[in-house]
């Protein structure tokens, strides 16, 4: 089996405890094999998705019947978009563990295949009411999106209305939620209520995991335009590069002020003789 490399700093016990848990049922050296690959998924899947998903497959290869490599492996194949995979990956981990939290993401891999019906049929099943507050936050999300996905601007707009999007209160999702509704409704060309709504999203987005701030800033007509761009670059080296020949220029003077001084003395050495 081809590995990947893996930093020597990486040592599998970054991993959550839950999961450390679940690989105790393999031989010692497979399970800290396994633990760095997953690892190795949990630092790269944000940036480079591409490179999660390689480690993935190699966890999967050592452990597939571990359900958090299974769970790990979907998270990697949805990030880089590939839906189908994605949707066996978590059904597999979910028959495994039993639990419903994958649901809502199960639910969205319906969506990024073109089965939205299969999102809003999923939305109403007996599974949603056994999710905690964020898993609900999150499928609502899903739905509103299935909605938008079929044409239904309104009913998307009707979804994400609940008592999470109302609160004052800030949770985890709270960014993403107002977010969601703002663009809803910006879409709807409500542009006045999608202003507050964003604002409200960036007023709670305190990682910037939404662009609240440049949606904002289109609706208000401002213009971002950088500092300092290619074309200033471009000067600045032209620039530097003149000086560069200037400096040659004086070297070269330099050179032959030293030789006609070197004949100056021999001049004179010479009428001295």
């Amino acid at each position: 089996m081809k590995r990947l490399p893996i930093p020597p700093e990486v040592t599998g016990d970054e991993i959550d405890a839950d999961v450390r848990q679940e690989l105790m049922s393999l031989p010692k050296g497979l399970a800290e094999d396994v633990s760095r690959n997953l690892v190795m998924v949990a630092q790269l899947i944000d940036d480079e998705p591409e490179k999660a998903y390689e480690y993935s497959r190699v966890a999967l290869r050592l452990a597939s019947r571990v359900a958090a490599v299974r769970e790990a492996a979907g998270f990697a194949a949805y990030a880089t978009q590939k839906y189908s995979e994605a949707l066996a990956e978590f059904r597999a981990a979910r028959r495994m563990s039993g639990g419903v939290e994958l649901w809502p993401v199960m639910a969205d891999c319906e969506r990024g295949l073109g089965r939205p019906e299969r999102a809003l049929a999923m939305a109403g099943e007996p599974e949603v009411q056994k999710l905690d507050r964020a898993g609900q936050v999150e499928m609502r999300l899903v739905a509103a999106g299935a909605r938008r996905d079929l044409g239904q601007l309104d009913a998307a707009i009707v979804t994400l209305q609940s008592p999470e999007l109302a609160s004052g209160a800030v949770h985890p999702w709270t960014a993403r939620l107002r977010y969601a509704y703002a663009d809803a409704l910006l879409a709807a060309e409500r542009e006045g209520e999608a202003r507050d709504w964003f604002a409200k999203a960036l007023e709670a987005d305190k990682d910037g995991v939404t662009d609240a701030s440049d949606r904002l800033a289109e609706l208000d007509g401002i213009e971002f335009v950088d500092a300092f761009d290619d074309s200033d670059v471009e000067d600045v080296e032209d620039a530097e590069e003149d000086d560069s020949d200037v400096e040659d220029v004086v070297d070269v003077v330099d050179v032959e002020d030293d030789i006609d001084g070197v004949e100056d003395v021999e001049d004179v050495d010479g009428d001295d003789r």
